[in-house]
């Protein structure tokens, strides 16, 4: 695997680690060259796809996730949020889809949802799929009939991260398993719902433990429909505050192996984007990431606001990736915006924090 010969843009889901730490060693603009290459197979090199992150209900999570600023676990300054009012965010998504986002997500930091906690978020989905844009949800772990339920309000993505490999991830979380979020994953993945799974690096696993973790991804029985690939952000109060700094290259690096990977997903350039020059940013894309997150907040960290983001496209003839919207959108539209008006006296905003 020292050479040009480009490997086979088809998914596989055999994958060794060793075949993964091969392409790891490669000479860095070979691996670009591959990964460039795969990625033209299955899509346009000069679009990416932009989704918009909206915090629903922030901090009090009992997770010990050590990276995570809204573990109830750490002392990070976060105050814990309420869950929003279901208005509220379709008007987030609204101005989202103005903006330009083609997928608005979003995140609440449960260990999993409570029944009291769903029809809220079904409404949230229902709303946001009537405003024409992709719909995507992060809560935790999911039961079968949670995400039969999320299906049938038209959810398009659940994300639910393995984080690392499974060797190294006893020393990030011990309050959730492996096996658990696998399961998530089963659950989503059976009830017809896309999946995106990634993780994060940086935050001081070995490159065997980066291999560890993409080889699980690509080793899916179907492969993620879009993987996050996060760059650790260190927040104080965390325990990883003080973790050293991953070198840019091994990120790139990582972006590019995911690519030759899992050719036919999305590879999105995640959190850590706001630490990242344009330059590297710009190598990322070359390397087959084709998705980021736009805006001013990823949950609870900073990200570059969306108007540096635009220009880089500009720079780089680089446009935003477009979802059909079809008349039974704009229908749906129209029909929403009536029910938000008869129903704004329902009180769709409770405490989620207990």
């Amino acid at each position: 695997m020292n050479d040009l010969t480009v490997l086979s843009a088809s998914p596989r889901n055999d994958w060794s680690r060793a075949e993964i730490l091969a392409l790891f060693a490669l000479p860095f603009n070979d691996l670009l060259f591959q990964a460039q290459t795969v990625h033209r197979q299955h899509f346009n090199p000069n679009e990416v796809q932009v989704s918009t992150l909206l915090s629903i209900k922030t901090g009090a999570c009992p997770e010990d996730c050590k990276y995570c600023p809204q573990s109830g676990h750490y002392n990070t300054e976060l105050e814990k949020e309420k869950l929003m009012e279901v208005e509220k965010v379709l008007e987030e998504a609204k101005l989202a889809k103005e903006s330009g986002a083609s997928r608005f997500c979003m995140g609440a930091a449960w260990r999993e949802p409570h029944t009291r906690d769903m029809p809220y978020v079904l409404e949230m989905v229902k709303g946001v799929k009537a405003l024409g844009l992709e719909s995507c949800m992060t809560l935790g772990m999911l039961t079968s009939e949670q995400s039969r339920q999320l299906a049938d309000a038209g959810l398009d993505y659940y994300n639910h991260n393995l984080d690392t490999s499974p060797e190294f991830y006893g020393d990030i979380i011990t309050t959730r398993t492996y096996e658990e979020r696998l399961d998530t994953l089963a659950n989503v993945r059976e009830a017809g719902i896309k999946v995106c799974c990634g993780g994060i690096v940086g935050m001081g696993e070995t490159a065997d433990d980066r291999a560890g973790l993409l080889q699980q991804l690509a080793n899916m029985e179907q492969q993620p429909e879009s993987v996050p690939i996060n760059m650790l952000v260190k927040v104080a109060g965390t325990p990883l505050e003080e973790e050293t700094e991953l070198d840019p290259f091994e990120f790139i690096r990582t972006i590019a192996v995911a690519r030759i990977l899992m050719p036919q997903s999305h590879v999105r350039l995640s959190a850590g984007r706001e630490e990242m020059n344009e330059q590297m940013q710009a190598l990322a894309f070359f390397a087959g990431a084709n998705s980021i997150f736009y805006g001013e907040k990823l949950l609870t960290t900073p990200n570059p606001a969306a108007n540096k983001d635009m220009q880089l496209f500009d720079k780089l003839g680089i446009q935003p990736e477009q979802v059909q919207v079809t008349d039974t959108d704009a229908e749906q539209e129209e029909q929403l915006q009536e029910q938000i008006r008869q129903e704004e006296s329902k009180q769709y905003f409770y405490d989620a924090t207990a």
